[in-house]
């Protein structure tokens, strides 16, 4: 569904979207979703329902990789973000 990269602060660095949705919509989804992540404790499992989809995240250093996917492996997607 989407690929975004944002900081410890809630910046966002990088977006990639996979399926069409208005500026707009895109704006409340990364801004619910960064508040979700962030708001999270660092010894919680970076799987999480949301939605309708499966959100798969990993920080490093000060940015977090977050993915959306909707019936794939998670832990595919972790090794996806070391690429």
């Amino acid at each position: 569904q989407f690929m975004l990269l944002f900081s410890r602060q809630g910046k966002l660095r990088l977006q990639k979207w996979y399926v069409p949705l208005s500026d707009k919509e895109k704006k409340k989804i990364t801004r619910e979703l960064v508040q979700t992540v962030l708001a999270r404790k660092p010894k919680m499992c970076s799987f999480l329902e949301w939605r309708d989809l499966k959100i798969v995240y990993k920080r490093y250093s000060s940015l977090y990789f977050c993915c959306a996917i909707e019936d794939q492996n998670e832990l595919i997607t972790l090794i996806i973000h070391r690429y």
